[in-house]
């Protein structure tokens, strides 16, 4: 949508305010300085700022796993003396740095808060590598989830851990015995009797109070909310108890990098991910990530070593699908497996509903439930609902709910936490209107069946309750059943500048049973139903665990491949396709073909890059290898099929390769593109390989002209101890232009009011740019003048529009003025 037709929607809601005062128009954004003469600068930063901020600082000496990789030497003292000299320096030429972490196993570095102002200082140390944001991390579910009591399930319950095969494994003796997971998160409570097997005396560490007690963040902790995340991880992963996970003999560590309200930064996470490396894990995993779709943080090289280092790293790909390039960090890794989620086969059902005087309203639809039995129970009864606005919390005060239907509308907060508050209140189910034009996404696993509608059906529902009328009654029955499904929620690939397809698979992450703390003394340890590519990731990695104890002797590159080839490929019901592959990966894994597989090709997919040649025909060349695990000699083939592009993209590979028992053989691919016969684009294939008697499918992308990813990011606010903000913002490709823009706001981020623009720059550079802003409208909308500088106590909005290549995208963020 473009800037001004989306100002002209909110502008209608405007309230025109009484407004006073002026202030200064913004200042100007301060350019990264680009020399090749001193380190390199990934993220661009307010130099001008005296306020705090923490950075990662790389050096140029290699780690302990980067020289051994590299057939250097390095030793610990050598690296400490190399990483001492840095810091003296910096201590010199930067007033008031303080060094917080050191790193020197899978990343060479050190972590360093000082003024902001002192970061380009920092580029010209002898020494120093690169200087990265010391970034924020948070779990990846969706909502808080639902607390369940032991009486109301089995081992059974957990329908995800048979779903990919998991019992089979086990019946075959792949338990995961002997195989180390690290839990990389908020903590776990190795008291919980279903996981209290997997801990020996050393537990792992908690980087949040630098202890060896990595516990989750209890109640009461005055820095935040008390956390679950972890816990819930490592039961998927290794539970043996009233519910098993996917490897229920495996060992656990737990490493707490997020704390209290379950977040963290940079500095923690590559310090776990190093102690984990260090520590012998076999496999680690991080349910954790942030939005920003970029592949050269210093996460991603500390993932990307420990991978080298024989650690099977597997990530979460974020919850902020279902469009394209919504993939986050540490999810955009080169090497890591990353991780969506899918939603176990269920029951559609139709519905309608109907109140007292006979209204319908043809656009219900069953948006979620918790079990087939409590949504079938609505059919055929009259129940009072009750406007509650957006369902949070405090919408629920004063009002009665006890055996109603609470209607809600869409916006503010995610879904399953409306249904959550519903169910809080006493409600047996929900209605949930959308609050634009359009029908909005199903949500599987709500706390309360929740039917959907339009908005313009809401707006007939609230009439009714304004005229007197208060009851609604419910007709639904079973339409079919729905194969395994791509949750709306999980983030897409591709990533930028690497154009990689990701996530790498999938797996069950859709109302997830597992572990949980209570946080309640009497009874400690429970059990919750959570969702999102969280909970999807540690499938990942307990198969991972069964497929190294079934083959110890197989790589971390020979695992992912392993999970990636024997995938299998998930149809979208709506389309009765596949999946695109930058939706599911290359599938939805199944433990026991993977563990079987006697052929590996790796990788396991293929990006092309961009070809962007105008005219005539562009050649790109890559090549992959093949392992025949085997006893015997293979005969393979290939199939490249582009689909109705296959004319204009031809894919050659050899073909009826050879290749002996135990041995491996590299094939060649040449990709030629003809752009006069394609448009500018995405587009993706799949390299068939067959030995005769068994076939595998190997995903592949390439893209035509520039790719359509977000031209704007993110945007992050900082309010600076001076008074002004730093507005920042990720613009992968650069911009010819970024507007700033701002509005008043509610908290829950729904803008109010346009107040006006901010200030416009032109040409900015790839990557990061930081602008100073004085908190003033530069030019001012609907009675706001310009000038006019914003009052504290209020929530806004500031947006970044920036165009580059004839595209346009919008981000922005939602901030309190203190």
């Amino acid at each position: 949508m473009g800037k001004k037709s989306f100002k002209t929607i909110l502008a209608s809601t405007a309230v025109v305010l009484a407004l006073s005062g002026a202030g200064s128009v913004a200042a100007a954004p301060v350019n990264v300085m680009q020399t090749p003469k001193v380190a390199e600068l990934v993220g661009d930063f307010d130099f001008s700022s005296s306020a705090k901020t923490k950075v990662i600082v790389e050096l140029t000496e290699p780690s302990i796993v980067e020289a051994k990789h590299k057939g250097q030497k390095q030793t610990k003292q050598n690296l400490s003396k190399a990483r001492n000299q840095v810091k003296s320096d910096v201590s010199k030429v930067v007033k008031n740095a303080k060094v917080n972490r050191e790193y020197d196993y899978v990343f060479s570095g050190f972590s360093v808060e000082l003024p902001e102002d002192g970061v380009p200082a920092l580029l010209s140390v002898p020494g120093v590598k690169a200087v990265y944001p010391d970034v924020t991390y948070t779990t990846t579910n969706v909502g808080e989830g639902e607390e369940i009591s032991a009486e109301d399930f089995s081992p059974e319950m957990m329908d995800s851990a048979p779903f990919i095969g998991s019992n089979k494994a086990w019946e075959s003796g792949y338990t995961g015995e002997g195989v180390t997971v690290a839990v990389i998160d908020t903590g776990t409570d190795y008291t919980h009797p279903d996981l209290a097997h997997a801990f020996g005396d050393y537990k792992g560490y908690d980087f949040v109070d630098n202890d060896k007690d990595p516990q989750e963040t209890p109640e009461g902790d005055p820095r935040g909310e008390s956390t679950q995340h972890g816990t819930h991880v490592a039961g998927t992963v290794a539970a043996n108890g009233q519910i098993k996970g996917v490897a229920p003999e495996a060992e656990l560590l737990a490493y707490r990098v997020l704390g209290p309200g379950g977040s963290g930064t940079t500095e923690n996470v590559i310090a776990g991910i190093e102690k984990a490396v260090e520590d012998g894990a076999d496999v680690m995993n991080l349910s954790l990530g942030n939005s920003l779709n970029d592949p050269d943080y210093a996460t991603s090289i500390a993932l990307d070593w420990a991978m080298s280092e024989g650690v099977v790293a597997v990530t979460s790909n974020g919850n902020s699908g279902p469009e394209n390039w919504t993939v986050g960090s540490p999810g955009t890794s080169r090497d890591a497996i990353s991780v969506g989620a899918t939603q176990l086969p269920y029951n559609v059902y139709d519905s309608t509903i109907s109140t007292s005087e006979g209204v319908n309203y043809p656009s219900a639809k069953v948006m979620g439930y918790p079990s087939d039995e409590e949504l079938l129970a609505l059919s055929g009864k009259e129940y009072e609902f009750v406007d509650v606005g957006l369902g949070a919390p405090e919408d629920f005060e004063g009002k009665d709910l006890e055996g109603k239907i609470a209607l809600i509308s869409r916006g503010g907060f995610a879904f399953v936490d409306k249904a959550t508050n519903a169910k809080n209140a006493g409600a047996v189910g929900a209605i949930i209107y959308n609050n634009v034009a359009g029908e909005h996404a199903d949500v599987p696993g709500m706390a309360v069946p929740t039917i959907k509608t339009t908005l313009e059906d809401g707006q007939k529902l609230l009439g009714e309750i304004n005229s007197g009328i208060n009851t609604v009654s419910f007709n639904i029955q079973f339409n079919s059943e729905v194969g395994e499904t791509v949750a709306d929620f999980s983030s897409r690939g591709p990533v930028t500048s690497t154009w990689m397809i990701k996530p790498d698979v999938s797996a069950p992450g859709v109302n997830i049973t597992s572990t949980v703390p209570t946080h309640d003394a009497a009874n400690p340890h429970g059990y919750a139903a959570m969702q999102g590519t969280s909970m999807a990731s540690p499938h990942v990695a307990g198969a991972a665990a069964l497929v190294l104890q079934a083959n110890p002797e197989w790589s971390v590159e020979d695992v992912k491949a392993a999970l990636m080839n024997t995938a299998e490929e998930v149809i979208d019901p709506g389309t009765g396709q596949a999946y695109p592959h930058n939706t599911q990966g290359a599938g939805s894994i199944r433990v026991v073909d993977a563990i079987k597989t006697d052929t590996l090709a790796t990788p396991g997919s293929h990006s092309f890059g961009v070809f962007d040649k105008n005219k005539g025909k562009q050649v790109e060349k890559q090549q992959f290898t093949i392992k025949n695990l085997s006893s015997e000699r293979k005969t393979y083939s290939f199939k490249v099929d582009m689909g109705e592009n296959s004319k204009a993209v031809k894919v050659s590979t050899s073909n009826n390769l050879k290749v002996n028992a135990g041995k491996s053989q590299n094939v060649n691919l040449n990709v030629q593109v003809d752009a006069s016969k394609l448009e500018p684009g995405y587009y993706e294939g799949t390299i068939t390989i067959s030995d005769g008697t068994e076939t595998m499918d190997v995903p592949t992308i390439l893209f035509v002209q520039e790719p359509d990813y977000p031209r704007a990011e993110y945007v992050g606010i900082a309010q600076q101890a001076d008074g002004k903000f730093e507005i920042q913002g990720l613009f992968p490709g650069g911009a010819e232009s970024v507007e700033l823009f701002v509005y008043l706001s509610n908290k829950d981020g729904q803008p109010v009011a346009y107040l006006g623009d901010i200030a416009t720059y032109e040409n900015v550079p790839a990557g990061y740019s930081s602008f100073v802003w004085d908190g003033t409208v530069a030019v001012g909308y609907n009675g706001i003048p310009n000038g006019y500088k914003l009052p504290a106590g209020n929530y806004y909005n500031v947006y970044a529009y920036a165009t580059y290549k004839g595209q346009t995208d919008l981000a922005g963020v939602n901030f309190l003025l203190k």
